[in-house]
């Protein structure tokens, strides 16, 4: 994927929620929950400083103009409340096997959302919306083997593992959805 497929950030919707593009206003939001000792069990295990969650805000915007696709920002559509993010991005890891090329999908929810089906919901409109417009054949995605849910998710949705690695000195897993 490269940037010849400039396109601004679609608005999705779905029964319960609406998927948006980034705000300078979604930041307080971000950062509560990119603190949140629960949020970042499976990312590092480090809460983010300020700084860094500006920063993801910024790298959220420049997806989308550099790539034609990124992150969206969900919030409920009853209630308009954050309840998290979820995407594509190319973000060139330094691992092995290489996923440079391939679009890898991300999801991460305020953990007064989690478990209420909201990430399948979030993940099913994404995924349809990248095979109606980015027609890619392979979607990966990395996730940490102790991060059950994820995983189970990941597999509901027809991402299979295709390898144990490392990333950033943690152990990762790497898994490919295959668009028929």
């Amino acid at each position: 994927m490269t940037g010849s497929r400039r396109r601004s950030c679609p608005v999705l919707t779905t029964a319960r929620l609406s998927l948006g593009p980034h705000e300078a206003a979604d930041y307080p939001d971000m950062l509560t929950m990119w603190r949140d000792a629960v949020v970042v069990k499976h990312f590092g295990g480090v809460p983010s400083t300020p700084e860094e969650c500006w920063a993801r805000l910024l790298r959220y915007a420049g997806l989308w103009r550099l790539l034609g696709f990124g992150y969206w920002r969900i919030r409920e559509r009853a209630t308009d409340r954050f309840v998290g993010e979820i995407g594509l991005a190319e973000f060139r890891r330094d691992i092995t096997p290489s996923v440079v090329g391939w679009p890898e999908a991300g999801w991460v929810l305020a953990p007064w959302a989690h478990g209420q089906g909201f990430a399948r919901e979030a993940a099913d409109a994404m995924l349809g919306w990248a095979d109606g417009v980015l027609r890619a054949h392979r979607t990966v995605c990395l996730i940490d083997p102790a991060n059950t849910p994820s995983l189970a998710l990941a597999a509901k949705l027809g991402f299979e593992p295709f390898a144990h690695t490392h990333y950033k000195g943690k152990p990762s897993t790497l898994l490919e959805r295959r668009r028929i």
